[in-house]
């Protein structure tokens, strides 16, 4: 069953001005996003028979070559593999799905830091000093 995932943030204009951080932000989310489609992935190839690209593209409801990517990296992991009847799941996925929560809990205390740092740096006053 794919992730609920949230609203999709409103882009930062690529302009003069844009914060290099808001453009770093971004980029972040994006791997982020990757990372959920291929959990996704992952599940349903878990739930199911071996299931071709064109199937898994419509079962997900994502454009193949975004399927064909994230194949693609799970195989090069080696948590699936490919067959005559499309992708299975490998031993190696149960290693995954360990190192995957490890790592997320590392990121939430990693991202609540960084919640922290900025609410303090947000409700300070401007220093009304420029420049470094």
């Amino acid at each position: 069953m794919p992730v609920d995932k949230p609203p999709e943030p409103s882009p930062v204009p690529d302009v003069e001005g844009a914060s290099d951080a808001a453009q770093l932000v971004d980029r972040i989310e994006e791997e982020l996003d990757l990372l959920v489609r291929n959990v996704d992935i992952l599940e349903k190839l878990a739930k199911s028979p071996p299931i071709g690209i064109i199937r898994l593209s419509e079962a997900l409801h994502l454009p193949i070559h975004k399927t064909r990517y994230s194949l693609h990296l799970l195989e090069r992991e080696g948590v699936i593999q490919p067959s005559a009847d499309g992708a299975v799941v490998t031993e190696k996925a149960r290693e995954f799905w360990a190192d995957l929560n490890r790592s997320l809990e590392r990121m939430q205390d990693l991202i609540q830091h960084l919640k922290q740092r900025a609410a303090e740096h947000e409700a300070r006053s401007p220093s009304g000093r420029k420049g470094y």
